[in-house]
């Protein structure tokens, strides 16, 4: 998928998601699946300002760096 794409999708009636880790999401990040393994992205304090889209294997690159503790 083209970043265009990614970000040309409507978010309005997506359904946000956050870590049961956040302990409420008050301080995390919401994913949203946009289908084809792609997310958008965004801040759980301040949802309206804006979010991050990734395509499938960005996301799996990412979720991988985490796992393995490439970003601490």
């Amino acid at each position: 998928m083209r970043e265009r794409d990614l970000y040309e999708r409507e978010l309005s009636k997506a359904l946000w998601r956050s870590s049961t880790y956040s302990e409420g999401g008050a301080s995390c990040l919401e994913v949203a699946d946009l289908g084809g393994g792609a997310v958008a992205v965004r801040d759980s304090k301040d949802p309206g300002h804006g979010d991050l889209r990734f395509a499938g294997p960005e996301w799996a690159a990412f979720r991988e760096g985490v796992r393995d503790g490439r970003f601490g």
